[in-house]
């Protein structure tokens, strides 16, 4: 394990998977890793892939979700396979990943400065293209609500994740914030939904020519926010996933609760790499689903860590002006953070 500190910041590295298992800033852990992470039954458990066995904080997948192309492990090698560590310093590191991807060289740059997390993916030749993604999830023990950059569409995926647990009707493609629910009635994508024993995915498109996409997650109980951002012409599409305790099978066994994965990337949502490299419902909207291999490709990605200022309920701008990045509160209230204005060109 590799860990890299500034100030009150503390960021974890497994380089035996590529994943950050924690991402600690002035106490607040901002980042879940899953219960079984450290289980010996699980981890000695052949048919239960490296990146379930130890699941947690952010990691890249390539391709993202089922390989049913090469028939490789779901979400590829770079959250299965070790990564090699070419330098490390007291806040950044830089690895490479120890196999390639369709010929190609995957290398991970991280730093943290303060509340703020950057990552970068340098992918280098190749051929073909392929699928990919961030992970991050983060847990929340009485729920929160969520803010976005503004969005053209919303898809859900046409088969349940777990048949029962969905909690969105399947195939829909809306163009704002509210889904169908299975069963009748309106949800609410600003609002995570806690108490629901569910396991469901949407996939938000990102507006026509932005430059920068973000999310921002509020938490509730820990009184926080995690502001999740990235370089929105490379990926296209913020993917949500609900981890409530609808996947009863081993290593979930019921237990993963209250979860909210953020993943940012390029893909076509939850249908798999064969669907992405193919004619799919976000290509027929001219959304790129997957990221062309052969020159060098630069994966730009940040997250910070924030405490909730009272009273605030919905994000209604992120904006990086010089070197701050500041956010904008539905009645009008700011807040700014330090944040190298020069990370996404």
């Amino acid at each position: 394990m590799i860990t890299l500190s500034d100030g009150a910041a503390k960021l974890g590295i497994d380089e035996s998977v590529g994943n950050l298992p924690f991402w600690r800033v002035e106490g607040r852990e901002m980042l879940h890793a899953a219960p079984w992470r450290d289980e010996p039954e699980v981890q000695a458990d052949p048919a239960i892939p490296q990146v379930n066995k130890r699941l947690a904080g952010d990691f890249l997948c390539m391709p993202f979700g089922r390989d049913d192309v090469t028939g490789g492990p779901i979400h590829g090698a770079t959250a299965n396979a070790p990564w090699e560590v070419m330098e490390v310093g007291a806040a950044h590191a830089h690895l490479r990943l120890s196999v390639p991807v369709q010929g190609a060289v995957v290398d991970k740059h991280l730093r943290i400065a303060g509340p703020v997390l950057y990552q970068r993916h340098v992918v280098t030749g190749g051929q073909g293209a392929v699928s990919f993604a961030h992970h991050p999830m983060a847990r929340m023990a009485a729920g929160g609500r969520l803010s976005f950059s503004p969005k053209r569409a919303v898809l859900t995926d046409p088969v349940a994740q777990r048949e029962g647990r969905n909690l969105w009707a399947l195939g829909q493609c809306v163009p704002g914030l509210m889904l169908a629910r299975e069963g009748g009635g309106d949800w609410d994508l600003r609002h995570y939904p806690k108490g629901e024993a569910v396991e469901d995915f949407c996939t938000l498109v990102e507006a026509e020519g932005a430059r920068i996409g973000w999310s921002v997650l509020m938490r509730e109980a820990e009184g926080d926010m995690l502001v999740v951002l990235k370089d929105a012409r490379v990926m296209p599409v913020t993917m949500l996933w609900v981890s409530n305790g609808g996947r009863e099978f081993s290593p979930w066994n019921g237990r993963h609760r209250d979860v909210l994965g953020i993943e940012d990337g390029c893909a076509a949502g939850g249908l798999g790499f064969a669907a992405s490299l193919s004619d799919n419902p976000f290509a027929a909207m001219g959304v790129a689903t997957a990221l062309p291999l052969g020159g060098e490709q630069v994966i730009r990605h940040a997250m910070v860590a924030l405490p909730r200022p009272q009273g605030w309920a919905e994000v209604v701008e992120v904006a990086v002006t010089g070197d701050a990045l500041t956010l904008t509160e539905a009645g009008g209230a700011h807040m700014s953070v330090a944040f190298d204005g020069g990370f996404f060109p």
